[in-house]
Protein backbone atom coordinates (compact mmCIF):
# COMPACT_ATOMS: atom_id res chain seq x y z
CA UNK A 1 0.00 0.00 0.00
CA UNK A 2 1.41 3.42 -1.03
CA UNK A 3 2.35 5.79 2.03
CA UNK A 4 0.91 9.62 2.73
CA UNK A 5 3.71 11.60 2.05
CA UNK A 6 3.21 14.34 4.76
CA UNK A 7 3.64 17.91 4.03
CA UNK A 8 3.37 21.54 4.87
CA UNK A 9 0.69 24.17 2.65
CA UNK A 10 3.39 26.57 2.77
CA UNK A 11 5.37 23.96 0.35
CA UNK A 12 3.13 22.09 -1.30
CA UNK A 13 1.19 25.90 -2.63
CA UNK A 14 4.85 26.57 -4.24
CA UNK A 15 4.48 23.38 -6.48
CA UNK A 16 4.33 23.61 -9.95
CA UNK A 17 5.86 20.25 -11.45
CA UNK A 18 3.84 17.08 -11.87
CA UNK A 19 5.25 13.75 -12.71
CA UNK A 20 3.47 10.60 -14.01
CA UNK A 21 2.92 7.74 -12.39
CA UNK A 22 4.61 4.58 -13.01
CA UNK A 23 1.93 3.89 -15.51
CA UNK A 24 -0.62 4.75 -17.59
CA UNK A 25 -3.27 3.72 -15.23
CA UNK A 26 -0.91 5.62 -12.24
CA UNK A 27 -1.79 8.96 -11.01
CA UNK A 28 0.71 12.16 -11.14
CA UNK A 29 3.26 13.17 -8.81
CA UNK A 30 2.83 16.70 -7.20
CA UNK A 31 6.50 17.38 -6.24
CA UNK A 32 7.27 20.04 -4.18
CA UNK A 33 10.21 22.34 -4.59
CA UNK A 34 11.90 20.50 -1.20
CA UNK A 35 11.42 17.20 -3.26
CA UNK A 36 7.99 15.89 -1.06
CA UNK A 37 6.86 13.53 -4.01
CA UNK A 38 2.78 13.62 -3.17
CA UNK A 39 0.54 11.62 -4.55
CA UNK A 40 -1.49 10.18 -1.16
CA UNK A 41 -0.90 12.93 1.86
CA UNK A 42 -1.47 13.41 5.26
CA UNK A 43 -2.69 16.67 6.21
CA UNK A 44 -3.57 18.35 9.57
CA UNK A 45 -5.13 21.50 10.52
CA UNK A 46 -7.91 24.28 11.09
CA UNK A 47 -10.87 23.83 8.88
CA UNK A 48 -11.89 27.66 8.38
CA UNK A 49 -14.04 27.61 5.30
CA UNK A 50 -16.62 25.45 3.32
CA UNK A 51 -18.22 25.81 -0.23
CA UNK A 52 -20.83 24.05 -1.93
CA UNK A 53 -21.83 24.56 -5.42
CA UNK A 54 -23.19 22.12 -7.35
CA UNK A 55 -21.79 18.46 -7.15
CA UNK A 56 -19.14 19.29 -5.42
CA UNK A 57 -17.95 21.03 -2.20
CA UNK A 58 -14.94 22.73 -1.54
CA UNK A 59 -13.28 23.41 1.79
CA UNK A 60 -9.85 25.26 3.34
CA UNK A 61 -7.83 23.52 5.65
CA UNK A 62 -5.40 26.01 7.53
CA UNK A 63 -1.93 24.60 9.10
CA UNK A 64 0.33 27.29 10.36
CA UNK A 65 2.39 27.85 6.96
CA UNK A 66 -1.12 28.23 4.92
CA UNK A 67 -4.13 26.78 3.77
CA UNK A 68 -4.61 23.90 1.66
CA UNK A 69 -7.61 23.09 -0.59
CA UNK A 70 -10.10 20.56 -0.39
CA UNK A 71 -12.36 19.57 -3.11
CA UNK A 72 -14.31 16.64 -3.09
CA UNK A 73 -17.56 15.29 -5.22
CA UNK A 74 -20.72 13.81 -5.46
CA UNK A 75 -19.28 9.71 -5.61
CA UNK A 76 -18.18 10.09 -1.73
CA UNK A 77 -21.69 11.37 -0.09
CA UNK A 78 -20.74 10.19 3.56
CA UNK A 79 -17.74 11.95 3.02
CA UNK A 80 -19.72 15.40 1.60
CA UNK A 81 -21.89 15.21 4.09
CA UNK A 82 -19.24 14.93 7.03
CA UNK A 83 -17.76 18.17 5.75
CA UNK A 84 -21.10 20.38 5.01
CA UNK A 85 -21.98 19.72 8.64
CA UNK A 86 -18.79 20.79 10.11
CA UNK A 87 -19.04 23.37 12.66
CA UNK A 88 -16.24 25.82 11.95
CA UNK A 89 -13.46 26.71 12.67
CA UNK A 90 -12.29 22.78 13.82
CA UNK A 91 -9.54 20.76 13.53
CA UNK A 92 -9.01 18.29 11.07
CA UNK A 93 -6.85 15.64 9.98
CA UNK A 94 -6.95 14.78 6.35
CA UNK A 95 -6.38 11.77 4.09
CA UNK A 96 -6.19 12.34 0.28
CA UNK A 97 -5.26 12.60 -3.36
CA UNK A 98 -2.93 15.88 -4.68
CA UNK A 99 -3.81 17.25 -7.58
CA UNK A 100 -2.02 19.80 -9.88
CA UNK A 101 -4.32 21.25 -12.99
CA UNK A 102 -2.85 23.86 -15.53
CA UNK A 103 -5.53 26.11 -17.21
CA UNK A 104 -4.33 29.10 -19.30
CA UNK A 105 -1.16 29.11 -17.53
CA UNK A 106 -1.98 29.31 -14.16
CA UNK A 107 -1.69 26.39 -11.75
CA UNK A 108 -4.09 24.88 -9.43
CA UNK A 109 -3.41 22.35 -6.53
CA UNK A 110 -5.82 20.66 -4.43
CA UNK A 111 -6.52 17.55 -2.64
CA UNK A 112 -9.30 15.86 -2.76
CA UNK A 113 -10.26 13.90 0.74
CA UNK A 114 -10.66 10.53 0.99
CA UNK A 115 -10.99 10.32 5.03
CA UNK A 116 -11.75 13.26 7.13
CA UNK A 117 -11.41 12.97 11.25
CA UNK A 118 -12.45 15.65 13.78
CA UNK A 119 -9.19 15.92 16.03
CA UNK A 120 -8.04 17.79 18.60
CA UNK A 121 -5.35 20.73 18.88
CA UNK A 122 -3.08 18.30 20.74
CA UNK A 123 -3.31 15.96 17.79
CA UNK A 124 -2.60 18.62 15.36
CA UNK A 125 0.43 19.74 17.39
CA UNK A 126 2.05 16.20 16.60
CA UNK A 127 0.89 16.28 12.62
CA UNK A 128 3.21 19.63 12.69
CA UNK A 129 6.28 18.30 14.98
CA UNK A 130 6.26 15.35 12.70
CA UNK A 131 5.67 16.56 9.43
CA UNK A 132 8.40 19.33 10.63
CA UNK A 133 10.91 16.22 10.86
CA UNK A 134 10.30 14.84 7.82
CA UNK A 135 10.55 18.13 6.05
CA UNK A 136 13.76 18.94 6.82
CA UNK A 137 15.22 15.47 6.44
CA UNK A 138 13.80 16.39 3.05
CA UNK A 139 15.47 19.09 2.89
CA UNK A 140 19.03 18.21 4.20
CA UNK A 141 19.19 15.80 1.92
CA UNK A 142 18.35 18.46 -1.25
CA UNK A 143 21.20 19.87 0.30
CA UNK A 144 23.42 17.42 0.06
CA UNK A 145 22.37 17.14 -3.78
CA UNK A 146 23.38 21.38 -4.20
CA UNK A 147 26.95 20.39 -2.91
CA UNK A 148 27.27 17.52 -5.35
CA UNK A 149 27.72 15.33 -2.16
CA UNK A 150 24.20 13.63 -2.89
CA UNK A 151 22.44 11.55 -6.33
CA UNK A 152 18.97 10.78 -5.12
CA UNK A 153 17.77 11.35 -8.59
CA UNK A 154 13.67 11.95 -7.70
CA UNK A 155 15.52 15.46 -5.70
CA UNK A 156 17.71 15.94 -8.62
CA UNK A 157 15.05 16.22 -11.17
CA UNK A 158 12.87 19.05 -8.10
CA UNK A 159 15.96 21.21 -8.02
CA UNK A 160 16.25 21.33 -12.02
CA UNK A 161 12.70 22.26 -11.97
CA UNK A 162 12.74 25.02 -9.27
CA UNK A 163 16.55 26.21 -9.76
CA UNK A 164 16.30 25.49 -6.46
CA UNK A 165 19.39 27.50 -4.58
CA UNK A 166 20.97 27.89 -0.86
CA UNK A 167 18.37 30.89 -0.28
CA UNK A 168 15.51 28.60 -1.12
CA UNK A 169 16.11 26.22 0.91
CA UNK A 170 16.60 28.64 3.38
CA UNK A 171 13.40 30.14 3.13
CA UNK A 172 11.90 26.60 3.39
CA UNK A 173 13.78 26.01 6.36
CA UNK A 174 12.19 28.92 8.00
CA UNK A 175 8.78 27.82 7.14
CA UNK A 176 9.27 24.79 8.96
CA UNK A 177 11.03 26.82 12.30
CA UNK A 178 8.00 28.84 12.66
CA UNK A 179 5.86 25.97 12.32
CA UNK A 180 7.22 24.47 15.08
CA UNK A 181 7.05 27.35 17.08
CA UNK A 182 3.35 27.38 16.82
CA UNK A 183 3.48 24.60 19.16
CA UNK A 184 3.20 25.20 22.78
CA UNK A 185 2.90 23.21 25.42
CA UNK A 186 -0.49 22.42 27.42
CA UNK A 187 -1.66 25.58 30.35
CA UNK A 188 0.79 28.08 28.81
CA UNK A 189 -0.96 30.58 27.09
CA UNK A 190 -3.74 31.33 29.19
CA UNK A 191 -2.42 34.92 28.81
CA UNK A 192 -2.50 35.01 25.35
CA UNK A 193 -5.73 32.81 24.88
CA UNK A 194 -7.48 35.82 26.96
CA UNK A 195 -5.73 38.68 24.25
CA UNK A 196 -7.29 36.53 21.62
CA UNK A 197 -10.51 37.10 22.65
CA UNK A 198 -10.79 40.24 23.44
CA UNK A 199 -8.97 40.82 19.80
CA UNK A 200 -11.27 38.85 18.24
CA UNK A 201 -14.39 40.85 19.64
CA UNK A 202 -12.47 44.37 19.20
CA UNK A 203 -12.43 42.80 15.36
CA UNK A 204 -16.08 41.64 15.11
CA UNK A 205 -16.81 45.03 16.83
CA UNK A 206 -15.50 47.09 13.97
CA UNK A 207 -16.99 44.61 11.22
CA UNK A 208 -19.90 45.37 8.62
CA UNK A 209 -21.89 44.01 6.86
CA UNK A 210 -24.41 41.29 7.79
CA UNK A 211 -21.82 38.45 7.63
CA UNK A 212 -19.88 39.79 10.07
CA UNK A 213 -15.65 38.87 9.35
CA UNK A 214 -14.65 35.84 7.75
CA UNK A 215 -12.78 33.84 9.82
CA UNK A 216 -9.30 33.35 7.74
CA UNK A 217 -9.44 37.55 7.91
CA UNK A 218 -9.94 37.37 11.60
CA UNK A 219 -6.56 34.49 11.77
CA UNK A 220 -4.60 36.79 9.15
CA UNK A 221 -5.38 39.93 11.29
CA UNK A 222 -4.44 38.77 14.67
CA UNK A 223 -1.75 36.08 14.38
CA UNK A 224 0.17 39.48 12.39
CA UNK A 225 0.04 40.61 16.32
CA UNK A 226 2.23 37.69 17.64
CA UNK A 227 -0.96 35.53 18.60
CA UNK A 228 -1.12 31.76 17.74
CA UNK A 229 -3.74 30.72 14.93
CA UNK A 230 -4.18 28.18 17.32
CA UNK A 231 -5.57 30.22 20.18
CA UNK A 232 -7.28 32.68 17.81
CA UNK A 233 -9.31 29.55 16.64
CA UNK A 234 -10.06 28.73 20.03
CA UNK A 235 -11.37 32.24 21.03
CA UNK A 236 -13.50 32.05 17.81
CA UNK A 237 -15.18 28.90 19.21
CA UNK A 238 -15.03 29.91 22.99
CA UNK A 239 -17.03 32.91 21.90
CA UNK A 240 -19.64 30.78 20.46
CA UNK A 241 -20.08 28.59 22.86
CA UNK A 242 -20.26 31.72 25.09
CA UNK A 243 -23.32 33.10 22.85
CA UNK A 244 -21.47 36.25 22.45
CA UNK A 245 -21.15 35.55 18.79
CA UNK A 246 -22.47 33.53 16.13
CA UNK A 247 -22.02 32.04 12.36
CA UNK A 248 -24.83 33.61 10.14
CA UNK A 249 -22.76 31.41 7.63
CA UNK A 250 -19.91 28.92 7.63
CA UNK A 251 -16.61 30.25 7.48
CA UNK A 252 -17.98 33.78 9.20
CA UNK A 253 -18.35 35.29 12.46
CA UNK A 254 -20.39 37.87 13.45
CA UNK A 255 -21.45 39.37 17.09
CA UNK A 256 -24.87 38.63 18.47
Amino acid sequence: MEGAVRVFAGEFNRSTLSVPGEDDGSPAFVVTPGGAYCRLVFIAGAMTEVDERGDFIRARVADPTGGFDLVSGGKNPELTSLIRNQSLPTFVSVLGRAQLYRRNGNTTLSVRPDHVAVIDRATRDQWVLGTADLTLRRLEDALLVLRNQGTDDRICAAIRHYHLSDPDLEDLVMMVENAVQSVRPPGSDEKEKSDAKNLVLELLAAAKGPRGMAVEEIIAAITGKGISQENVLAAIESLIVDDECYQPQKGFVRLL
